[in-house]
């Protein structure tokens, strides 16, 4: 996988991190800040940008139902324990940092404090204060990125999806690598995702840390200029994967060789089927057949010390007698 929000972070390890930026400092006190210490350098400076033009901007009181969240954001869950805490004080003490919003076709967008804005909803209030500030698609759809990619627990998959999803603010890819602090050639290593075949997507969607943005870059270079019959060869290695009968460091190696033998008329696997094998809701293993043989897996720690003699008995009665044997 990669190691991208780890060296984001570390371009700015002396960069100041919530005292930076004061908009959520009074009332929305995060236990620990998922950026900080050490902010991705293109976050710190969308939200220095952002704490600028609310010094100059226009201090005002909007009404609540004129104001919509940031487009771009993906974040679409909140947590409502929290989320009504932070009503309950603001019912009793008022709110005491305004949020920052921008203006926008029909009514407002917000730039800053969707946490606070949330809160009045619930708690019935009509109005909210308001610092408004001018503010392009492309800050307002790079801020929402960079937000998002620094976050701890996002896959490359997902980082890829975000890209993707602001693409079209930043038709200069250059412009975005640089804003994103990277270079241009990792920027099209995350966007290859966006050309693997939709059986890949599929699972990618479920289980986003299949494979990163390598193996994507890699399983897309191999399938470049292939025909249909290469790709079905692709999806019958890619089950391997999903199975756990293959390391995505082996994926790109498998499926070329895969498809060279097709190419030559030997053996390919897509005579293998590949049987998953399940202990409630976790996998435990697989069961494999192809020309090759039968195979059964069974992962680590899944398998007591019983068990193991219960299927070691079973093999041992299938194979002891003669009677099925060749004569």
């Amino acid at each position: 996988m990669s190691n991208l929000r780890e060296r984001m972070m570390s371009k700015t390890a002396e960069v100041r991190a919530a005292k930076d930026i004061q908009l959520d400092q009074q009332q929305e006190k995060p236990a620990s800040p998922r950026t900080a210490p050490g902010m991705a350098g293109a976050l710190a400076q969308a939200q220095q940008r952002i704490v600028e033009l609310e010094k100059s901007g226009m201090e005002s009181e909007v009404r609540v139902s004129e104001i919509v969240p940031n487009p771009w954001q993906p974040r679409k869950v909140f947590n409502e324990a929290k989320l009504t805490q932070l009503a309950e004080s603001i019912r009793e003490a008022g709110l005491v940092q305004p949020i920052v919003i921008r203006r926008a076709a029909g009514g407002f967008q917000i730039v800053a404090g969707e946490r606070r804005w949330r809160a009045h909803k619930m708690i019935g209030r009509e109005t909210i204060k308001v610092v408004i500030i001018e503010l392009s698609d492309e800050e307002m759809a790079m801020l929402a990125l960079v937000e998002n990619v620094v976050r701890d627990d996002l896959s490359d998959y997902e980082i890829a999806r975000s890209i993707r999803s602001t693409e079209k603010e930043f038709p200069n890819r250059k412009r975005m690598a640089e804003g994103l602090g990277i270079s241009r050639s990792e920027l099209y290593r995350y966007l290859a995702f966006g050309d693997l075949p939709d059986f890949v997507i599929r699972d990618l969607d479920i289980h986003p840390r299949l494979i990163g943005a390598s193996a994507a870059e890699g399983v897309v270079s191999a399938l470049r200029d292939k025909n249909e019959r290469a790709v079905e060869i692709a999806r019958d290695v890619w089950a391997r994967l999903v199975a756990g009968d293959l390391d995505q460091t082996k994926l790109v190696r498998a499926i070329k060789q895969a498809i060279d033998n097709g190419d030559k008329g030997g053996v390919g696997v897509t005579d293998r089927s590949i049987e998953k094998i399940f202990a409630g809701k976790n996998q435990a293993g697989s069961i494999t057949k192809d020309a090759v043989g039968f195979t059964v897996k069974i992962r680590a720690g899944m398998l007591t010390d019983d068990k193991e003699q219960q299927i070691r008995a079973l093999i041992s009665e299938l194979f002891s007698g003669s009677s099925d044997s060749a004569v």
